[in-house]
């Protein structure tokens, strides 16, 4: 029996197959569990559609349109489901988005629009899912924020998106706090670099990935599958008493202060 069976969870911001959002899905169904998805843009559904076409699944996923910086458009993919009888035991929030622009320079330089709008969609979304799809997680649930080190430390380029992230931990915090209640669990999850659509974007993005394979007490790339197992454990009831945790899936490398040449 897998560790997820029975389950139903929202997984959010598959954009093609090397997303990690891809990847935890794939491990959810691996460990019994079933997925809704959301997707935005009939690009991101067809993308989503021909990825599902290479998997042996029983039951074909729901997918529900939803746009987090449009209520109604996430009230209504509450409707869709709540309708549905669908239940939720958790979701994977998986969306940022910062302008090409605002990576490529100083963090100086900022822009007003570039600060809020990385931060409306990378953060605030994860407060308005948690609102709106908690109520269909009536028996709790468990919901995993994506993150990265650079909420916590400089990473060069990663600049506006650094400051975002560090929103959607402490909103992690407070909504544990909030949803503590209901049973229903929340925690971030730092993924170290792997190669995605959204990590390339980054400049310097092999130059990071590099140095942390060379540098991290476990010598090895990080892959999606290794992240996203550490998110299944996140989501299962083998973890049903930790909430408002920032833990880190990156070989080790988190811990570091300095590296010198040994």
């Amino acid at each position: 029996m897998g560790l997820l069976e029975g389950k139903r969870f929202l997984v959010t911001g598959v954009a093609n197959r090397w997303s990690i959002a891809w990847s935890v899905a794939e491990s959810v169904f691996r460990e019994g569990g079933t997925v809704v998805f959301s997707y935005q843009g009939e690009t991101q559904r067809a993308n989503l559609e021909k990825l599902l076409e290479e998997l042996s699944i029983k039951e074909k996923p729901v997918l529900v349109p939803l746009d987090v910086r449009d209520d109604r458009s996430v009230g209504d993919a509450v409707k869709t489901l709540g309708s549905s009888g669908a239940r939720l035991d958790g979701l994977i929030h998986s969306i940022a988005f910062a302008k090409r622009e605002e990576l490529d320079g100083a963090f100086l330089d900022t822009t007003r629009e570039g600060y809020l709008l990385a931060h409306e969609v990378s953060a605030y979304s994860l407060v308005l899912l948690c609102r709106s799809f908690s109520s269909l997680m009536n028996d709790g649930g468990s919901v995993v924020a994506m993150t990265y080190l650079g909420s916590e430390r400089v990473v060069p380029h990663y600049n506006v998106m650094g400051a975002a992230k560090a929103s959607l931990e402490a909103a992690v915090r407070y909504l544990a706090f909030d949803l503590g209640s209901r049973s229903i669990r929340v925690n971030a999850l730092s993924a170290g670099p792997v190669k995605t659509a959204s990590g390339r974007a980054i400049k310097g993005f092999m130059d990071m990935q590099k140095a942390v394979s060379e540098q991290a007490p476990i010598k090895k790339p990080l892959t999606t599958e290794e992240v996203a197992d550490v998110a299944v454990c996140l989501l299962s009831d083998k973890f049903r008493s930790v909430t408002g945790e920032l833990i880190h899936a990156d070989m080790g490398y988190h811990s570091l202060g300095m590296v010198l040449p040994v």
